[in-house]
């Protein structure tokens, strides 16, 4: 592998770390709470490792976004899709809701719920990311 290609990989790793961070603090602290900074002390990241990352707050919690879409999809629906019938697919579904949310894969509950309660009466990129992302499903 050459010299650029194993750095582009290990930036690759690493915003896929900073990113799983992000969408654990958001659940917990929200995603108006998801700062550069908050996030690079969370981390033990320099701030501008992650401006290196992320241009602004705003980049950042749409990308937060994006990995917590990727998470429910890979968690609750493309394993349903797998099931034969219909009814076996929404049933599937339903079920892997469910342990979603029961196994705690983010620390503060689902990540979509408390975004949307935070982000209901905020206009702008962030909640329409956020209802693409629901819309999405």
């Amino acid at each position: 592998m050459s010299t650029t290609k194993k750095r582009r990989a290990d930036g690759q790793q690493t915003r896929a770390t900073i990113l799983d961070a992000a969408t654990q603090l958001a659940t917990v602290e929200g995603l108006d709470g998801l700062s550069i900074g908050r996030l690079a002390d969370h981390i033990g990241m320099s701030k501008s490792g992650l401006y290196a990352h992320f241009g602004s707050k705003e980049e950042l919690q749409l990308a937060a976004i994006d990995t917590a879409t990727e998470i429910f999809m890979e968690t609750v629906i493309l394993p349903a899709r797998e099931a034969e019938t219909a009814f076996a697919r929404l049933e599937a579904l339903c079920e892997n809701f469910l342990r979603y949310l029961e196994t705690s894969v983010f620390p503060g509950g689902c990540f979509f719920a408390s975004a949307t309660a935070e982000l209901d009466t905020h206009p702008g990129p962030v909640r329409e990311k956020l209802v693409q992302s629901l819309d999405g499903w």
